[in-house]
């Protein structure tokens, strides 16, 4: 069992190298329809999984034919971490798609149309006191 330093700085290695390997080595067509960026990696304490989160920017059809080609690529990702990182046994790799920030701005958004409508009531209950005191 590593340490958790080790599983943490191998993981930040990980992350590093598939990056990359999005940006310019990964030849498949599908990967380059929708941007894609690697958000996080956890690794076990085993260092023999790897699950590799990865945004993608796009329409819902371009991140499933995103997700298709990085699914299909799997094995050349794992062979490349195999030889850049040397490490003894190479982790199983596992894409998973991260839409923590899609829901971030989902939350954002309800959070500023709840400020909206707060902003509204109380210039309303504003007008509404003004003009009962107009009456007086």
């Amino acid at each position: 069992m590593a340490t958790s330093r080790r599983v943490a700085r191998v993981a930040e290695l990980i992350k590093r190298e598939v990056g990359s390997m999005l940006l310019q080595e990964i030849k498949d067509d599908r990967v380059g329809v929708g941007m894609a960026s690697v958000t996080d990696v956890i690794v076990s304490g085993d260092l023999q999984h790897a699950k590799i989160f990865v945004s993608i920017y796009g329409t819902d059809e371009a991140r499933a034919e995103t997700m298709e080609g990085l699914l299909a690529s799997t094995g050349y990702v794992r062979r490349e971490i195999g030889q850049r990182l040397s490490l003894r046994r190479t982790p199983e790799i596992v894409f998973e798609e991260d839409r923590s920030f899609e829901r971030g701005v989902k939350v954002l958004s309800l959070i500023n149309q709840l400020s909206r409508d707060r902003q509204e009531k109380e210039a309303s209950n504003e007008d509404t006191d003004s003009e009962e005191n107009s009456l007086l």
